[in-house]
């Protein structure tokens, strides 16, 4: 089963940074013409998207991280990037990268923990 690899995760402080990393096969299929986002799921929650990128560019954010969070992505090193900044206890949850187009394929996923 075809699946995206995410690293960045760990533990960090309130206020603190990480950047969130996510790697598509590139042998098997490029991300160029998918859309990327980033999901979360915190305990006892459901999974919740987060960030998003068009092929094109175009990213969208969910309220709570507006002006805290950036997607990005990178079609040559087919991958895709979650920087996230000012971060709060209530951002902790495993984080998953999602590619989509006809295909829809998940990772892992990777923990963030904010401590207060």
């Amino acid at each position: 089963q075809v699946q995206l690899v995410e690293s960045g995760g760990g533990l960090v402080q309130a206020g603190g940074s990480l950047r969130l990393s996510c790697a598509a096969p590139a042998n098997i299929f490029s991300i160029r013409t998918m859309a990327m986002s980033w999901y979360r799921q915190a305990p006892g929650k459901q999974r919740e998207l987060v960030a998003t990128i068009t092929s094109g560019g175009t990213t969208n954010y969910k309220d709570s991280v507006k002006g805290r969070f950036t997607i990005s992505r990178d079609n040559a090193k087919n991958m895709a990037y979650l920087q996230m900044n000012s971060l709060k206890p209530e951002d902790t949850a495993i984080y998953y990268c999602n590619a989509a187009s006809i295909q829809l394929y998940w990772g892992q996923g990777t923990q963030v923990t904010v401590s207060s």
